[in-house]
């Protein structure tokens, strides 16, 4: 499933989070963080994990989808891992043909957190850069990504994926992995389409005894699928 997810950051958070992000941050080569087969494919950069300003904005980006109701009916989150931060720009502006890790470690948390769910928030205006669309390759086709500042967009962490290059301006973003409690992305589907049709039902007919069956039988998928 791919999901577009807006306003995910409020204006004044997203203002926060590029005043941290300007020139004067801590930022590093990407590939510091790349594994083995992206290694080759990543050229961008990367706010250094242990600095202030990715503490801060670690925080920030938490805070905000924790807050979504979208986010967690999508998700099923059991483990977030700690929110990254790249930006793409000058000699440091793309990010080839890539697969994510299955199971990745936070140096943040320490946990070990498996890649059901990518992540990637988007921090720049869409207008304000050129190139740098997030394509993504999976069943439903090829997906060409650029959204407005504090929308997020998730994805399979199976699926191919890419960033094109940066011609003009910098390319700024979050990204990050969610651990699902129910590992399956069909299962998951169905779940958000059930979840997303009950509020539709609720919202035009109140709370009918239809309604309530349904939602029985959407917590016992969940209880059928779930992993805690």
């Amino acid at each position: 499933m791919l999901l577009h997810l807006k306003n995910i950051l409020t204006a004044p958070e997203i203002d926060t989070a590029r005043s941290l992000l300007g020139p004067q941050a801590a930022w590093i080569d990407g590939r510091s963080s790349a594994g083995v087969q992206a290694l080759g494919q990543k050229n961008n950069q990367q706010l250094a994990q242990d600095s202030d300003a990715a503490q801060s904005l670690r925080g920030i980006v938490l805070a905000a989808v924790n807050r979504d109701p979208l986010f967690f009916s999508a998700a099923l989150p059991r483990k977030v891992f700690n929110p990254l931060f790249n930006r793409y720009s000058g000699d440091s502006n793309a990010y080839g043909a890539h697969v994510d890790g299955a199971v990745l470690h936070s140096k943040a948390t320490q946990q070990w957190v498996r890649s059901d769910i990518s992540c990637t928030l988007f921090l720049s205006e869409p207008d304000s850069y050129d190139g740098g669309e997030l394509i993504v390759q999976d069943t439903f086709g090829e997906q060409r990504i650029k959204l407005p500042a504090g929308d997020m967009v998730i994805y399979p962490g199976s699926s191919v994926h890419r960033v094109e290059p940066v011609t003009r301006g910098e390319r700024i973003a979050s990204f990050f992995w969610v651990e699902s409690m129910v590992r399956s992305d069909e299962h998951r589907r169905l779940l958000f389409d059930l979840d997303m049709n009950l509020l539709a039902l609720r919202k035009r007919h109140g709370e009918t005894s239809e309604a309530t069956a349904l939602t029985g039988t959407y917590h016992n998928l969940l209880r059928l699928w779930a992993h805690t």
